[in-house]
């Protein structure tokens, strides 16, 4: 592993236990670091100030486990791409919103909103993005079964 990407995992693992849950290193350039939903404010904010990563984007999708949401952010200098890996409960998936830090995080929150009705708490405009009309309130085009 590369002493900087060492020194970066290390770093996080000091300063954020026990909200690391696991770190899984997919190669040299790519690593993906399972936190619990409450973290992801802290922790993003420490990545971009303390170490200078760039958020680039999110996705989401539905597994048996519930609603999984990977942040991605890249630390530029050196090719790194960093995953941040929570996994929210299919009964109520929501978490804290990431624009009032990156304003980026806006339309893709308001997309993973609308098309899976993940909540993003203190979001600042969670209105329709893309499906105005097309489909009804309360309705989630990509869940694999509506809400009971």
């Amino acid at each position: 592993m590369n002493p900087e990407i060492k020194n970066i995992i290390e770093d996080l693992k000091e300063k954020f236990d026990p909200e690391i849950l696991n770190i899984t290193e997919k190669n040299d350039k790519r690593v993906t670091v399972d936190i619990p939903g409450k973290a992801i404010i802290n922790i993003s904010q420490y990545l971009y100030h303390d170490r200078h990563f760039r958020f680039i984007i999110a996705s989401a999708l539905e597994t048996k486990k519930g609603f999984e949401i990977y942040y991605h952010f890249s630390f530029d200098r050196t090719g790194l791409i960093m995953n941040l890996h929570v996994i929210l409960p299919a009964e109520k998936p929501e978490i804290e919103s990431l624009t009032g830090s990156f304003e980026g995080a806006n339309w893709i929150e308001r997309e993973m909103h609308e098309i899976l009705g993940i909540n993003f708490l203190n979001h600042p405009n969670l209105e329709k993005l893309i499906s105005q009309g097309n489909w009804a309130e309360g309705v989630y085009p990509y869940r694999k079964k509506p809400l009971s």
